[in-house]
């Protein structure tokens, strides 16, 4: 079952080298005491912080890098480009006027990069 995503929700991209965490745009809706997100989360370094290191070829950079090594594959520093909306979100749930944001959504890279959800971000407890 798909999870409501929130703040610190852990995030990784196909190309990308490093983890990063979600930073959805304030709202006043909470969950798990964060804040919680909906698919218009997807503005690059706002809300998609870096991956560290990007590994495409069809990122400018890496081209650039790679070319520059004499074509030994190098990568270059991760700046995402995410024009568009998560794909799908939860479509029955508005939050903020938007789909809300869950754990099975996707987010495409222009750079051919698909970002994915390893972490939701929410609190998990243990009952005893």
């Amino acid at each position: 079952m798909p999870l409501q995503t929130c703040m610190g929700a852990a995030m990784q991209c196909s190309f990308g080298l490093a983890p990063s965490s979600l930073v959805p745009t304030p709202k006043p809706v909470m969950t798990s005491n964060k804040v919680a997100a909906n698919i218009l989360d997807h503005i690059p370094i706002t809300n998609i912080p870096s991956f560290g290191m990007c590994t495409t070829p069809s990122n400018p950079m890496v081209a650039a890098a790679t070319a520059a090594a004499m074509g030994t594959p190098t990568p270059a520093p991760c700046l995402p480009m995410t024009p568009a909306p998560w794909i799908a979100g939860a479509t029955n749930v508005l939050l903020c006027n938007a789909p809300a944001l869950d754990n099975v959504s996707t987010l495409k890279c222009i750079w051919g990069g698909v970002i994915m959800f390893v972490d939701a971000g929410q609190m998990t407890h243990n009952i005893p």
